[in-house]
């Protein structure tokens, strides 16, 4: 019985200190804070994980000499959104690249998930472009950038969130907000609209190249007279177009 109680006592004082040792950590982690306004820092690492099903175009002398290649990111509109590759390959450059093995560039064309918008991807495409880049034989100083429709608004909104890694950028009947100009005054950009365009207004672009010139920004226009809302054929079948684009190296004009 004697035994019994001595246990029981050890067991107690146990609970006791582990119990006052708890109220210790609390009070550490959590500090009493008085009534008032108090300067706080918020730090927490969160892990990410990011998806998406994307075509990689390479050129046929891809591999054969130690060379670094030009590369287009290229994202396609609200139509080809969902998990058949296949329908990115409808329009612009995934579409040329099936008939031009020899297309001087490396293309990425990603797919948009459905019921996902371009510009809500930011994250995912750099983290995208940040992976091709690391596989890949890419010269660095010579990423482009182009969309159409609601790729033409991601085109606007990724290039104004990491201004820094594209050497010119080309959207397509798309749009963006006055705000993201200030970050693209160092981004030569080469826009393209309908004027008959139904479905995104001519303002659209209009505003987007104005508010960049007015920044001090490289920024042009070309308008199609008698284009609806298909303004992206006949641009990607320019050859002005790439030739555009090469004369771009990032921080540096030829």
């Amino acid at each position: 019985m004697k035994t019994r109680c001595l246990v029981c006592a050890a067991f107690v004082s146990f609970l006791l200190i582990g119990c006052a040792k708890m109220e210790s950590a609390k009070m550490k982690c959590a500090p009493v804070l008085t009534p008032g306004q108090h300067p706080q820092v918020f730090d927490k690492t969160v892990a990410k994980t990011f998806n998406c099903k994307y075509l990689l175009f390479l050129p046929q002398d891809y591999g054969k000499k130690k060379e670094q290649w030009p590369l287009i990111l290229f994202l396609h509109g609200a139509g080809e959104r969902g998990s058949d590759l296949e329908k990115v390959k409808k329009h612009g450059p995934p579409r040329i690249v099936e008939e031009r093995k020899d297309f001087p560039f490396i293309v990425v064309s990603p797919q948009c998930p459905d019921g996902r918008w371009w510009p809500e991807e930011n994250e995912m495409l750099i983290n995208l472009l940040d992976d091709v880049v690391a596989k890949c034989s890419v010269d660095k100083e010579r990423i482009y950038l182009t969309g159409l429709s609601m790729g033409g608004y991601g085109a606007w909104a990724l290039a104004s969130a990491y201004p820094e890694r594209f050497a010119a950028i080309t959207p397509i009947c798309g749009g963006g907000r006055g705000f993201m100009a200030d970050k693209l005054k160092d981004v030569p950009v080469w826009a393209f609209h309908g004027a008959k365009d139904n479905v995104v207004p001519l303002k659209e672009s209009e505003e987007m190249v104005n508010a960049v010139k007015n920044r001090g920004g490289d920024a042009k226009l070309t308008v199609y007279p008698e284009a609806g809302h298909d303004s992206w054929t006949e641009t990607y079948n320019n050859p002005q177009l790439y030739e555009w684009f090469l004369q771009h190296r990032k921080n540096r004009t030829k």
